[in-house]
């Protein structure tokens, strides 16, 4: 972060997303930690190299700065700059409410992948206890002691029971 604290165009920042960047973190989709994000703070992208120091200054210098977006469509491909100008030909209201479609879908999303997550959780714990008790249940049925029956025999040693 130090490297890149006077940079005009680049910021390096550290968010705790356990303590007061809740809320920051939760909006980027933020689930694990440490993440790393890159771009415009709008349109953050998810880094996915390595996490030395070297490869993440290779990576900061080259990456870095201005992106692609609405005032540097220079920086855009074709296809993100007419992506871009048809968000920009839609009204306000047209933009909000596409924006709030498409985060109620997110949500929804996340919301459902909970609700599997945790029903895999119960079928994980019940499933357990079924082989825990038929564990136990052979356990209790003599096998410890049919070994050592087996063991003794082995050894010509005889079993007394």
């Amino acid at each position: 972060m130090a490297s890149f604290q006077d940079s005009k165009t680049a910021l390096v920042a550290d968010v705790d997303c356990t303590a007061g960047g809740k809320t920051l973190c939760s909006d980027h989709g933020i689930r694990g930690y440490p993440s790393i994000k890159y771009g415009d703070p709008n349109n953050l992208a998810d880094y996915k190299g390595g996490r030395d120091l070297t490869s993440l200054m290779k990576f900061a210098e080259e990456n870095l700065g201005p992106s692609c977006g609405p005032n540097n469509l220079d920086l855009c491909s074709e296809e993100n700059k007419a992506t871009i100008q048809k968000f920009q030909s839609m009204s306000a209201a047209e933009l909000e409410a596409e924006i709030s479609a498409k985060e109620a879908s997110l949500e929804k999303l996340e919301k459902d992948f909970k609700e599997f997550v945790e029903g895999l959780n119960k079928a994980y714990q019940e499933e357990t206890k079924k082989k825990d008790d038929a564990i136990a249940e052979i356990k209790s049925g003599g096998i410890g002691l049919m070994k050592a029956v087996k063991a003794a025999a082995s050894s010509g040693g005889k079993s007394e029971l």
